[in-house]
């Protein structure tokens, strides 16, 4: 006689309009591994995760079932997961059906999750406001200017405030799918599940993954100027007198107009196109770390290595190693 299985939780997958197909039958398919590692530790009668997919009603408003992976039982979700987009925030249909039903569940109890731009489904639900949220860095700027009463962070790449988990890149379905393997099944479970996926557990960050992305749609012709030399230059030289000159701008004009039009100051900007060179160095070549500092502009190779580990959060070194093609 078979023994059934012992079903610890159910998590719902949303199917919402563009979703990610990969991360919603990745993340099925790491549940489903998740329960065999448990079974594999604790025997037949171990807990397992149950799986289930939820879609626009084809016919009406509602929301229904489109997939059971241990059908039978009464649901009830305890989590629920807005996975990412296939394409961009500013493309996403409205998702008040979804944000609504999930804001139900909510009130009922289940946990809600998101990964990369499922940020802005969850935004939708208005249970974001106040707490804080991450998303793909890229998409960052989008969220706070959409749902200005979310506190988006983007240094981790999971954010668990408990009945709301947020997680950031648009694989980091992983590292979610993860967090709820060790919050259901334990972390001798996730651990074991990890090493079978060959990932890593979480606990990233997605600060080495990001890219400096100038806004360059501010419409300030005298700024946007500026900008441009200071790519092309590589921000050599960056000193505000210089600046201002270029812009035909005074100088605390020029400082409130760049500040404004950018969201950073002349130095920080600068550092951050010193950096993202140095970053394509030490990606594509070999050259020590103390001359890489130099052609980016910094005499100091230990000042820029401990400005590059606050920006990237790694090392020069470490970075190489992680990302490093040059053979």
């Amino acid at each position: 006689m078979t023994t059934a299985p012992t079903i610890i939780a159910e998590i719902g997958i949303i199917q919402y309009p563009d979703v990610q197909l990969a991360a919603v039958y990745g993340l099925t398919d790491l549940f489903r591994i998740a329960g065999e590692m448990s079974v594999a530790c604790g025997g037949p009668e171990a807990p397992v995760i149950r799986v289930c997919h939820w879609r626009q009603a084809e016919h009406g408003t509602g929301i229904e079932r489109s997939f059971d992976s241990h059908p039978g039982s009464p649901h009830k979700p305890g989590h629920l997961i807005a996975p990412p987009s296939l394409i961009k925030p500013g493309k996403m249909q409205p998702m008040q059906g979804f944000a609504s039903w999930m804001a139900a569940r909510h009130a009922e109890g289940t946990t809600l999750c998101s990964v990369c731009a499922g940020a802005f489904v969850l935004g939708e639900t208005g249970l974001l406001e106040g707490r804080p949220a991450t998303t793909h860095w890229a998409f960052a700027e989008a969220l706070a200017e959409r749902f200005p009463a979310i506190r988006v962070e983007t240094d981790r790449m999971v954010i668990d405030d408990g009945d709301i988990i947020t997680a950031g890149g648009i694989l980091a379905w992983t590292d979610l799918g993860l967090t709820l393997v060790e919050r259901l099944l334990g972390p001798s479970v996730m651990l074991a599940t990890a090493r079978f996926l060959l990932v890593d557990p979480p606990g990233r960050t997605q600060r080495p993954y990001g890219a400096f992305v100038p806004r360059l749609d501010h419409g300030d012709a005298a700024i946007l100027k500026v900008q441009h030399w200071l790519q092309a230059t590589g921000a050599k030289d960056h000193a505000v007198p210089a600046l201002a000159k270029r812009a035909g701008l005074e100088e605390r004009t020029f400082l409130r107009r760049f500040r404004k039009a950018t969201g950073l100051r002349p130095t920080e900007y600068a550092q951050q196109i010193r950096i993202a060179k140095a970053r394509e160095a030490l990606e594509l070549s070999k050259r020590p770390v103390a001359q890489i500092a130099w052609e980016v502009g910094y005499g100091d190779a230990a000042a820029f290595r401990k400005l590059f580990q606050r920006i990237t959060g790694l090392s020069p070194g470490d970075y190489r190693n992680r990302f490093g093609v040059a053979a």
